[in-house]
């Protein structure tokens, strides 16, 4: 028995990284998986990968027109969703002076815009009872140069938790935010511009965080099994942090 059996799950932003391992686990414990990513050839090798009968459908969580595109094949191929995990994220360095709109308006459409309307969009399909898990950051409660936007962004998502476990009460649906901190992943190490910048900004994060190490996928992963599962039956509006104590300190 898994702990997801007969579940369906959702996952946005599942080609790589903490989406991909979360998918692996979740497809692995049973659940019927969507998949969602930008980039089509990523996303096609991402399900290949988890296999168990998983889907891809392609879409930026930005836009609106895709969630749709999304939440259509779930109704006509499942007709509802038991596990939603609103994965999908991203950011940038950028310094206060250096700031612009379109720093700030790329962030916040990815983080914010499209974690809204990605619950919200799922709302009809959403079973009583469902688990809703978003993707929140060490950022939101701990301070870093030149990450404010991103930061801010993530705060933002605590806060719609605490104020979606109230709208989603009569129907009994859970929203918990799951917080990595620095993870060994493709868009983490993505920030940086060089190997020799990539190597430097490992071992500076590395060096503020207790275990002494960066964080993998699986062990995300795993916390996220644990927030979708019913093992988490009377977790609601929390934030668990896998951040290897960076935060806590």
């Amino acid at each position: 028995m898994g702990r997801l059996d007969n579940k369906v799950a959702v996952i946005t932003g599942a080609s790589s990284g903490i989406g991909l391992a979360s998918a692996r686990r979740f497809a692995r414990e049973g659940a019927r998986v969507f998949m969602t990513g930008r980039r089509q050839h990523e996303l096609d090798a991402a399900v290949a990968d988890v296999g168990h009968g998983a889907r891809g459908v392609q879409g930026d969580v930005a836009s609106l027109a895709d969630l749709d595109k999304l939440y259509d094949v779930v109704r006509a191929e499942v007709g509802r969703i038991d596990v939603l995990f609103a994965n999908a994220g991203g950011g940038g360095f950028a310094a206060l002076s250096d700031m612009t709109e379109d720093h700030y308006e790329r962030t916040f459409a990815t983080n914010v815009k499209g974690t809204l309307f990605t619950v919200q969009k799922a709302l009809p399909l959403l079973v009583d009872g469902a688990s809703v898990l978003l993707t929140g950051s060490t950022a939101a409660t701990t301070g870093s140069p030149g990450f404010s936007v991103y930061g801010a962004s993530k705060a933002a998502i605590r806060s719609f938790a605490r104020n979606w476990i109230l709208d989603l009460a009569p129907r009994r649906i859970r929203v918990n935010v799951l917080v990595p901190g620095a993870t060994s992943t493709p868009g983490l190490h993505g920030l940086s511009s060089s190997e020799e910048a990539r190597q430097s900004f490992v071992a500076m994060m590395e060096a503020q965080i207790p275990l002494g190490r960066m964080g993998t996928p699986d062990e995300t992963a795993a916390a996220a099994l644990f927030l979708a599962s019913d093992e988490s039956s009377f977790v609601n509006g929390s934030e668990l942090f896998a951040d290897g104590g960076q935060a806590q300190i």
